[in-house]
C-alpha cells in the first residue's frame, strides 16, 4: 500500500454526514479545499495587512500576483476584462495553492480529481455565458458566427464552433486534472523505486540512485507545473472571458 501510486487519490470521509440519502460528508478532498481557501486568502491578508512604502518579501509577491493576473486579463479582454479580476484571481490563487499544498508529503491534491477541476470550468463557462446575454442578449450568438464567413458555410461553421464551446470545460478541466495526476503518479512511482532497492541491500542501494535522482529532478519539474497549470487555467479563462465581452471579434 505504502508504494501504490494511486491509493494518494482516495476519498476518505472524515466526518460521516447524510442527508436523505445524500452523502454530504466531509472528506479529505473538502479538508484540503478548506485549507487552501484558508492559506489563499492568510496569506494575502498578512502580506498586505501592513503595507510599507519599501514592501517586505510577503507583500512583493502579494503585489506581484496581483500585477501578474491584471496584466495577463487585460492582454486577453482589454481593459473592460477588468471586471473579472475578482473571479480570476481568486481562481488563479486557488488552483496554484491547491497544487503547491500536493507537493508535500500526505497532503492531498484536489486539483487530481476531475469532479473539482470540472467545477471550476463550470464557473467558468457559466460565467461567460450568463455574462454574454445579459450584456449582449441575442447578440452573444455572434461568438457561433464568424464575420466573413460565407453563406453557404454558415451551418457548417456554427456545428464547429458550438461543438468547440462546449467541449471548453471538458479541455479546461482535463487538462488541469490529467497533468496533477500523471505527475504525482510518475513521482510516487519513482519514490517507489528507491524504498524497493534501497530495501535489498548495497546493491540495491546503488541501483537506487538513479530512481533517486528521477525523483529529485521530478519533485522539482512538478513544482514548476503546478505554477504553470495555474497559469494556463487563469490565461485560459482570461481568453473565454473575453469572448464574453467581444463576441462579435
Amino acid at each position: 500500500m505504502a508504494n501504490d501510486p494511486i491509493h494518494q487519490f482516495q476519498i476518505s470521509r472524515w466526518v460521516p454526514i447524510e442527508i436523505g440519502g445524500l452523502d454530504f460528508s466531509f472528506t479529505n478532498s473538502s479538508a484540503f479545499m478548506v485549507a487552501t481557501v484558508v492559506a489563499a486568502g492568510g496569506f494575502l491578508y498578512l502580506s498586505t495587512a501592513s503595507r510599507g512604502l519599501v514592501p517586505s518579501r510577503m507583500q512583493s509577491v502579494a503585489e506581484m500576483s496581483y500585477e501578474f493576473v491584471a496584466n495577463m486579463l487585460r492582454d486577453a479582454a482589454g481593459s473592460q476584462g477588468m471586471r473579472f479580476f475578482p473571479l480570476v484571481f481568486s481562481l488563479f490563487m486557488f488552483v496554484l495553492f491547491a497544487n503547491l499544498f500536493g507537493m508535500f508529503p500526505y497532503f492531498f491534491t484536489v486539483t487530481s480529481h476531475i469532479i473539482v477541476t470540472f467545477a471550476l470550468a463550470l464557473l467558468v463557462i457559466g460565467t461567460v455565458v450568463v455574462y454574454g446575454f445579459m450584456k449582449h442578449g441575442f447578440g452573444f450568438l455572434k461568438l457561433f458566427v464568424p464575420e466573413g464567413v460565407p453563406g453557404i458555410l454558415v451551418p457548417l461553421v456554427v456545428a464547429i464552433e458550438v461543438i468547440s464551446f462546449l467541449s471548453r470545460p471538458i479541455s479546461l478541466s482535463v487538462r488541469l486534472f490529467a497533468n496533477m495526476l500523471a505527475g504525482h503518479i510518475t513521482l510516487k512511482v519513482f519514490a517507489g523505486f528507491v524504498t524497493s532497492l534501497g530495501a535489498m541491500g548495497a546493491i540495491g542501494i546503488g541501483g537506487a540512485i538513479l530512481p533517486l535522482a528521477m525523483t529529485v529532478a521530478l519533485t522539482g519539474l512538478e513544482f514548476l507545473v503546478a505554477f504553470l497549470q495555474a497559469y494556463v487555467f487563469a490565461v485560459l479563462t482570461c481568453m473565454y472571458l473575453n469572448d464574453a465581452l467581444h463576441p462579435g471579434h
